[in-house]
């Protein structure tokens, strides 16, 4: 499940007093405090992120309520209301989501609770809500620059397209936010006096670890949201900076994580090692074949991230994900409106796939619908096929050889 949508604002604002020579030469805005502000943060931090600043960076202020707005109109364009129930049906057929729950409505809750700031790479804007104290712009600033210099070197847009599919989208997302989490811890403990390089601290990621979890429980609408839904906005903070944290004491130079270096599996930003030095480990493309008489209303992939936050919800553990190899989830109907939930899964190995089925078939009671948990043979790989609702038969194959 990615909600992660970028938030374009595509609203107008009046120019503002002149900026200096300075701020003009690498900020564009109406405001001129917050101009003088970037451009003091700027340099810095394109020399800290590896990245190079191409040009000057847009910089405006919007209202909560503009940002309301726009997050409505954001939401039907990107997450229309009958992808919305699809994905709602998918998730709360795999028992990770109640089945009443608005996500769309979710959704904007956390939004509107988490969003202090954000960049939008259609617009090639960085946006600040005007009810930050301004006690808190420095480290807001700090971050969203870091995605401006981010854009300006690589399509954010493109790295994130939907189309690439839920698995290889958060990928993305932790790639980009785990870069700019970490520039920015490094930059502010600078700041407090303790000027480091994070490529010569061991664990550096574990020391700004709390401060990124406190938000699930300090935040009313994130604590109270399904742990998918927590997942899928904290991982790529917390999960990307101990990636970005892995590439940089592994490559020299402080490499930014896009390009080669851009990881496509959240098995990849779980364990770097998969990843970086020598062949990476790349997933398994799995493909599912509807049977005759069945249509497919949705499709994706959960990957190994939120294969982990299955196991978690039904068993109370994600150890039992390790070795997954790749998977795809299919929603299908047939002519009577029936409905189920294939979903199928290829392992490392043989131990680990039997390790997964026998960890969920002790807890397979705690699906909404009936569940079946088979292991099974997918093109030579070992397979799990978890059938929820009708027992329906698929074919399922592989587009790749096994990573």
């Amino acid at each position: 499940m990615t909600p992660m949508i970028m938030l374009p604002l595509a609203l107008c604002m009046a120019c503002g007093p002149a900026q200096t020579d300075q701020a003009s030469s690498l900020v564009t805005s109406s405001d001129p405090d917050l101009a003088e502000a970037a451009a003091r943060l700027l340099p810095d931090l394109a020399d800290r992120s590896g990245l190079e600043l191409l040009e000057p960076v847009r910089l405006e202020r919007r209202t909560r309520a503009e940002l309301q707005r726009y997050l409505e109109f954001k939401l039907d364009e990107e997450f229309p209301v009958d992808e919305a129930r699809l994905v709602t049906e998918s998730y709360t057929l795999f028992g990770m989501v109640p089945q009443d729950m608005d996500l769309r409505a979710v959704l904007k809750d956390l939004y509107l609770e988490q969003v202090a700031g954000f960049y939008d790479p259609d617009s090639t804007t960085l946006f600040v809500l005007d009810d930050q104290p301004e006690s808190a712009l420095e480290s807001l600033l700090v971050h969203e620059l870091v995605h401006a210099i981010q854009d300006q070197n690589v399509d954010l847009d493109a790295i994130t397209d939907p189309d690439l599919g839920n698995d290889r989208q958060v990928a993305a997302q932790a790639a980009i936010e785990g870069h700019a989490t970490l520039v920015m811890f490094e930059f502010l403990m600078g700041r407090q006096g303790s000027d480091v390089d994070v490529t010569e601290v061991s664990d550096f990621t574990d020391l700004v670890r709390p401060a990124l979890e406190a938000a699930r429980t300090q935040s009313p609408a994130l604590a109270s949201a399904p742990l998918v839904l927590q997942e899928s906005l904290l991982f790529p903070y917390l999960g990307g900076a101990s990636f970005v944290e892995a590439l940089w004491k592994q490559e020299p130079g402080r490499p930014a994580p896009f390009g080669e270096q851009l990881p496509a599996s959240t098995e990849h930003i779980l364990h770097p090692e998969r990843f970086l030095g020598g062949e990476p480990d790349q997933p398994t493309a799995v493909q599912i074949e509807a049977p005759e008489g069945w249509t497919q209303l949705h499709d994706d992939s959960l990957g190994e991230l939120e294969t982990g936050i299955l196991l978690e919800t039904h068993t109370g553990s994600r150890l039992s994900a390790e070795g997954w190899d790749g998977d795809r989830f299919v929603l299908l109907e047939n002519g009577d409106g029936t409905r189920v939930l294939v979903w199928v899964s290829v392992w490392d190995s043989e131990s680990q796939r039997d390790r997964f089925v026998q960890a969920l078939e002790q807890s397979a009671s705690g699906f909404p619908v009936p569940a079946s948990i088979d292991p099974i043979d997918v093109s030579g790989t070992p397979g799990v096929r978890l059938r929820l609702g009708d027992a329906v038969d698929v074919e399922a194959s592989l587009s790749q050889p096994g990573g």
